[in-house]
């Protein structure tokens, strides 16, 4: 028995989640007194083997086939690999590769899936912990029947660090050429995909507060001035003020910068699922009441247009005429 964790990549790199997949696994592993194993399926596998070496991971398995994910290889690589370690539990990201094959690998290996868990337990039996009703209540379930597929939501388990001890191996997953029914012959960036805020380590996010679109220049100057990169709440995005990339929220992507500048975002359950891993958090707001200030390190009770542009000048920039 044992908890195998499957990373995650794309274009040459490990996604952040792979390093919070392995301390999701480490704690629920230590729960079932068990060994945590690690799997990277195509890529750079020794490279990336080598990175998910790290502290608690007993053994890491890497599946050498093509470069990109591939959904019909990876459920047949990660249903043998399961079978082969009898794991007791396969977790993936709930992420778009994750929501791909995990749904596939649960059918095929007749394993119960549960998605979108922000916590995990393990006594008698499986506790998912998961959000409800537009992320307003979370609920924590007993999943009596196992095996299990789960896959987690990133940004609620902190990255597992340090440099770990773990045997590396090549896990021959026996791949049937004649089942796979697409490749990946390239990308291409659509959407205003010029930047990624989830790689970013100092956001302002704008949200309503700033009122018009010709607003969002002045959030911009404070970005530009302080180096940081800008991202919004939903509603800028629907209106079309910026682009779909730049949304945080559940709808949008979760992001775990050092600090999270939050400018005119009163803090609505959707918005907060998608930034609250950020290490420091700061507000400003005209609203004491507004639920950002619940989880902010630090706020500014204010009008934004008094206050971003007195921001700007204590960083040495110049505000613009909104």
């Amino acid at each position: 028995m044992s908890v195998l964790a499957v990373a995650d990549h794309r274009r040459g790199e490990l996604r952040g989640v792979s390093f919070e997949l392995l301390t999701a696994g480490r704690e629920l592993a230590d729960a079932m007194d068990t060994e945590l194993h690690a799997a990277v399926v195509s890529g750079d596998t020794d490279g990336f083997a080598d990175e998910l070496n790290r502290a608690g991971v007993d053994h890491v398995h890497a599946v050498e086939h093509g470069a990109e994910f591939n959904h019909d290889v990876y459920v047949q690589a990660v249903a043998a690999l399961a079978g082969d370690l009898d794991a007791a539990v396969v977790l993936t990201p709930n992420s778009v590769n994750g929501l791909d094959y995990a749904p596939a690998v649960a059918t095929r290996t007749g394993r119960t899936y549960v998605s979108d868990a922000i916590g995990l337990d393990h006594g008698d039996t499986l506790e998912v912990t998961r959000e409800m009703y537009g992320s307003k209540v979370e609920t924590t379930m007993e999943v009596s029947d196992g095996p299990y597929v789960v896959s987690i939501r990133g940004a609620e388990w902190p990255a597992a660090e340090g440099v770990g001890d773990a045997e590396i191996s090549t896990f021959d997953a026996d791949i049937d050429e004649d089942a796979i029914g697409a490749t990946v012959n390239g990308f291409e960036e659509v959407g205003g995909g010029d930047v990624d805020i989830a790689d970013a380590e100092f956001l302002v996010s704008v949200g309503r507060g700033i009122e018009e679109e010709e607003n969002i220049a002045l959030v911009e100057a404070l970005a530009e001035t302080t180096g940081a990169t800008l991202s919004s709440s939903r509603p800028i995005v629907d209106n079309g003020w910026l682009a779909k990339n730049r949304q945080v929220g559940q709808s949008g992507k979760q992001v775990t910068p050092d600090v999270y500048l939050a400018v005119g975002i009163s803090g609505a359950v959707q918005h907060v699922a998608g930034m609250k891993g950020a290490d420091t958090i700061i507000a400003v707001n005209t609203d004491p009441n507004a639920p950002i200030f619940d989880i902010a390190d630090y706020g500014i009770v204010g009008d934004l247009f008094d206050v971003v542009p007195a921001l700007i000048e204590e960083f040495g920039g110049e505000a613009p005429s909104v």
